[in-house]
């Protein structure tokens, strides 16, 4: 049996090829997500080497300062901000030290392009430092000018190569650089890059001459933000630690380059680790949409082969024998489309390792790794899929006696079918009650029983459908029949005659649309949620900010307000710091408006206590925030800020206002007790009649290029903006599983040619012609594609409108239905049927009449 399996396999490989490439895609996925986090882990301690010396030496960090309990630091009003030069002298005499090096570094160095336009970071900072040509930890050459070379005085600067190919600039050109509230021009003079393949994760970065970065980014000359310490030969980063430590004054720290280099490493492996399980989550999509062509390849293969494994039976082979010799093709299928999904996924962590290069974080220098682990998972995710899902059509021959195999015609029971029925009804039901126990049971964490919910409905709908969708494919042959006769009402005869295939073939397309649909109802949702949002508490006409989101100076306010044809001007600050309930320190992100704004154009809706006249020390909790940590009015927040610890007294609570992105609103005077300069980072602006001349003069008080004046509409769609790029790229990825689909749609056809070729030759043989042929073999592709169309479409407006209302409390209030959208996708499919016909239809229009009637 086992010679006769490979020789059966080797006989129908072409067939297969369709389920292969499936479970080729499928295993990619987890192959190509698995290489590149691997790759990740253990390249970032190394790529971060590149950026930090072999001892840092810096202030210490208010992080062991909390909002509760005693500080491990000194007192904030003691605690050094900066190192003073004399001290960096000092570190580079410490024994085993081979040099110090002073560090400026600060993060509002805003570049702009050719085009004097400013360069987006995606979130990264806009670095500027000082050009020091140290080297980095353990011999590393770290940064080195590669064009050009160090700046030397006023008005030179080097950019890095990222930054340099982003912006369009060439050594020699001006460039401009936003350094806080004033506008640099500057001659780039060279060009700077990693030796060894460090990277800024995605930030710009600007070095300028040491004096000119002190006195753009400290208050004092002569002083750093930090240091490296270079070790001599010979010398760990521990021993040089240690040996640094010593003649450190009170207020300062220092670490070895290795440990900053883990903790950078550490919290951007944490940033972007939703894009592994991302991956992931369509990974299994596609193998589950895989995993219904794989079925119903076997079944069609079983069925074709249902005389030859009747004469294994017959001549002595057992049950077990021929079930696994079917199991076995299934295995050789899963290790090939397994083998070749690797190789297919290492390309994948090649072309994303490739796309982190855009971003700025170039890998390009670190070599893939793979862990063993990488392929046990792939080899056992395809080759228990493959097998799980042929094992469906194996045990289904086993049953068939063979005496009836011999028969032209093999009947499936109808005991089975029901019983499918009932375990996908059940499966459903199940999930049904998960979905209405997400909705309505006040939980955390229900969106997960509504997730669940959705999967089982999915599943169980797919088990039930060669069941559920008889009617449908009754209507769709009676309607083909009436406008196509003959052909038409053959057509929707051969999708009946064989529903379990039919709906299988189907299920595929709709898992895949079902999940589209969702989506496109969640984006929609969404983005008009944010637009009723904005509606209700937008009260102004125009916004302004700093397009890094970086602070500015309150004199912009005051000019505005003296605008000709401008109402009002409301004024936000924004803070990060700490607050400590229950004994646990988390970090927050304060706001902090007068009350008049919160009044007017910012339109806190009070729910409780008060929202106006709040004093210094006094604070008001949105909603959602309060009812989350059980706060309310008369509750006392302990809070840090700006370093300095704040109790803040409740004393209201306001719904949730997407104007006022931290929930926890206070008073200017609580920032300024807390020593914060009066710096505003948003402003409402209300003008008596918007106008063009209007804008303008908003403009001509801004002056700085790096401020950015939005109306209302522009502001919304900036708010939409992360929304609609969030959609596209799952429609991306979801396009894979449909894809699949389509694949799908094509076998079975393809398949369905081949079995019934003697049926086919004996029907051209009684007058059909080949365009009446192709046409029989289109409008089956069109019933299986119209089927899935509108299982995953009805379902997914259900699973959206479910996805949506569990999310009611997170703001997402409006329930939108793209029915464009929705039309598109029906189209789509219905395109998808016609498209998928083309070769199956061609084939069958060639086929030999006399051939194909002597084919047994």
């Amino acid at each position: 049996m086992f010679r006769a399996a490979l020789k059966s396999l080797l006989g129908r490989k072409v067939r297969l090829l369709m389920s292969t490439f499936a479970v080729v895609l499928g295993v990619a996925f987890v192959a190509g997500t698995l290489v590149f986090t691997d790759t990740l882990g253990r390249s970032f301690t190394a790529l971060f080497a590149s950026t930090v010396g072999d001892v840092v030496v810096s202030p210490v960090t208010p992080d062991g300062l909390t909002a509760d309990g005693p500080a491990p630091v000194p007192e904030a009003e003691e605690r050094p901000t900066t190192l003073p030069a004399s001290l960096v002298e000092r570190l580079g005499r410490v024994e085993g030290a081979a040099r110090a090096d002073g560090n400026v570094l600060a993060t509002t160095a805003l570049v702009f392009d050719r085009e004097n336009r400013p360069l987006a970071t995606l979130g990264a900072p806009s670095l500027g430092s000082n050009w020091t040509g140290a080297p980095a930890g353990h011999g590393l050459t770290g940064l080195q000018i590669v064009t050009g070379r160090e700046p030397r005085g006023p008005g030179e600067i080097v950019l890095d190569a990222v930054t340099t190919t982003r912006s369009g600039h060439t050594v020699g050109g001006k460039v401009n650089v936003v350094v806080g509230d004033e506008v640099v021009e500057n001659t780039l003079v060279g060009v700077a890059d990693f030796a060894e393949g460090g990277s800024f994760s995605g930030a710009t970065w600007v070095a300028f001459e040491t004096r000119v970065a002190q006195e753009l980014f400290l208050p004092e000359p002569d002083t750093f933000h930090s240091a490296w310490v270079t070790a001599e030969p010979g010398v760990s980063q521990e021993a040089l630690r240690d040996a640094v430590a010593k003649v450190l004054p009170k207020g300062y720290e220092a670490r070895t380059g290795d440990d900053v280099a883990d903790e950078s490493a550490s919290g951007l492996l944490e940033g972007i680790s939703f894009l592994t399980t991302f991956l992931l989550i369509f990974a299994g999509i596609s193998l589950v949409v895989g995993a219904f062509l794989i079925v119903n390849t076997f079944s069609i293969l079983v069925a074709q082969r249902s005389r030859e494994l009747a004469l294994f039976r017959a001549l002595g082979a057992s049950r077990r024998q021929v079930g696994a010799s079917v199991l076995l093709e299934a295995f050789v299928v899963g290790v090939v489309g397994s083998t070749l999904g690797i190789g297919l996924g290492i390309v994948m962590a090649m072309a994303i390792r490739g796309l982190f290069s855009t971003f700025g974080l170039d890998l390009s220098g670190q070599p893939l790794v793979f862990e063993p682990r990488t392929f046990v998972v792939s080899y056992v995710v395809g080759i228990l899929v493959t097998m799980t899902a042929a094992g469906l059509p194996a045990r289904r021959t086993t049953r068939i006696a063979p005496v009836q195999a011999m028969r032209d015609d093999v009947a499936m029971p109808e005991a089975s079918l029901r019983n499918r029925f009932m375990g996908g009804m059940v499966l459903a039901g199940l999930g049904g009650l998960a979905l209405w126990y997400g909705l309505t049971a006040e939980i955390e964490g229900n969106v997960w029983y509504v997730g669940g919910g959705i999967l089982a409905i999915l599943l169980g709908v797919s088990a039930a459908a060669p069941v559920l969708c008889q009617p449908f494919l009754l209507v769709a042959r009676h309607l083909f029949g009436a406008v196509m006769g003959t052909v038409g009402h053959l057509a929707g005869q051969n999708s009946l005659r064989n529903p379990r295939r039919t709906t299988a073939t189907a299920s595929a397309l709709m898992i895949g649309l079902a999940l589209a649909t969702t989506m496109a109802i969640v984006g929609d949702s969404a983005k008009a949620s944010v637009d009723k949002a904005l509606a209700e508490n937008f009260r102004g006409d125009y916004v302004a900010s700093h397009v890094s989101g970086q602070a500015f100076p309150p004199e912009i306010a005051e000019e505005m307000r003296k605008v000709e044809g401008i109402d009002d001007v409301a004024v936000l600050r924004f803070v990060w710091g700490q607050v400590s309930l229950d004994g646990e320190d988390s970090p927050q992100g304060f706001t902090a408006a007068a009350p008049a704004a919160l009044e007017g154009l910012v339109g806190l809706e009070r729910v409780v206590g008060r929202t106006a006249d709040l004093r210094p020390g006094e604070a008001v909790l949105g909603e959602t925030y309060a009812a989350d940590r059980g706060l309310g009015v008369g509750d006392q927040v302990k809070a840090l800020i700006n370093n300095r610890r704040v109790r803040l007294d409740v004393v209201g609570i306001f719904a949730d206002n997407p104007v006022v992105p931290f929930p926890v609103v206070t008073s200017p005077q609580t920032f300024l007790r807390a020593e914060l300069p009066e710096r505003d980072n948003f402003l409402i602006i209300d003008a008596v009649s918007p106008s063009a001349i209007v804008e303008y003069r908003l403009n001509q008080v801004l002056a700085n290029p790096a401020l950015l004046l939005q109306d209302q509409s522009e502001f919304a769609a900036e708010q939409r903006e992360p929304i609609d790029q969030m959609v596209l790229m799952i429609f991306a990825l979801l396009g894979l599983a449909l894809f699949i689909a389509v694949l799908g749609i094509v076998n079975t056809l393809a398949l369905s040619v081949i079995e019934r070729t003697r049926e086919i030759g004996l029907l051209r043989a009684i007058g059909l012609n080949r365009a009446q042929l192709r046409l029989m073999i289109t409008v089956e592709s069109v019933v299986i594609a119209l089927l899935g169309a509108g299982l995953g479409i009805g379902l997914g407006v259900g699973f959206g409108i479910a996805l949506m209302t569990s999310l009611r409390d997170e703001g997402l209030e409006v329930i939108a239905v793209p029915a464009g959208q929705l039309g598109l996708f029906g189209a789509v499919a219905l395109l998808v049927g016609v498209l998928a016909a083309v070769l199956p239809a061609r084939r069958a229009a060639r086929l030999d009449v006399l051939q194909a009637i002597a084919t047994a």
